[in-house]
């Protein structure tokens, strides 16, 4: 198993994930909520129209419309009701047992403690830049498919052994599969390329990794998941 030397470059809280929302999407939210012609509406002014259009709703309903939005067919309507509710008083983000919607939620929330003025939880995430160097060039092949997996078993022993992802994922973190990685690192940029080693700019909620910035330069060994064969 390959070896890694692991520095911490940079640490710092996100109050919002760049690229969550755009234009498009207001203009689509916009839309749902039967605005009439949002394309006349100014590009500058998109974001606070469609804001000041979901505070004409319930907090509940208008909850329900960006969720409505955001996931589409991966909620049945009795789910949407509920989640509808509980992203007014809960960290879904961290809370709701379907990591792979937690990224979603995260921004949903975000859009709305905006537009209420923090009638919402309040959402934080993290953005680090870690960089990765091998003994020997090869090794950096681990990361090219499907980099969260490695890279989250490289992260591990930065955190102290009582952290949330030891207590709740060390199998994973130790064995052939990790399928929630993914769910766990929102968003993975690999940046400033050498023939050794690579910069990961990296942005989680600080739900599994606030506690990364406190980590020092380490070397630690990492893998890959294993394939998995698909059924025929």
């Amino acid at each position: 198993m390959p070896n890694f030397t692991v520095e911490r470059l940079s640490f710092q809280h996100l109050a919002e994930l760049p690229t969550a929302w755009d234009n498009a999407d207001y203009k689509a939210l916009l839309t749902k909520m039967a605005y009439d012609n949002p394309d006349e509406i100014a590009a500058a002014e998109l974001k606070a129209m469609c804001q000041m259009s979901l505070t004409d709703l319930e907090p509940a309903e208008s909850a329900k419309l960006v969720l409505e939005y955001l996931f589409e067919d991966a909620l049945t309507g009795g789910q949407l009701d509920q989640l509808a509710h509980q992203l007014q008083t809960e960290k879904l983000w961290e809370e709701n047992p379907r990591l792979e919607l937690h990224e979603g939620f995260f921004n949903a929330t975000q859009l709305l403690y905006e537009a209420y003025n923090g009638k919402f939880p309040h959402p934080q995430a993290v953005e680090f830049k870690v960089k990765v160097t091998a003994a020997d060039a090869a090794d950096l092949a681990v990361f090219d498919e499907s980099p969260a997996a490695p890279l989250l078993r490289l992260l591990g022993p930065g955190l102290s052994d009582s952290a949330l992802l030891h207590r709740l994922f060390g199998d994973q973190l130790a064995g052939t599969t990790f399928p929630e990685a993914p769910s766990i690192l929102w968003q993975i940029k690999p940046t400033e390329k050498t023939a050794t080693s690579v910069v990961f700019d990296v942005i989680a909620s600080d739900y599994w990794l606030e506690d990364f910035k406190y980590a020092d330069t380490y070397e630690a060994p990492t893998h890959a998941d294993e394939a998995v064969a698909e059924a025929e």
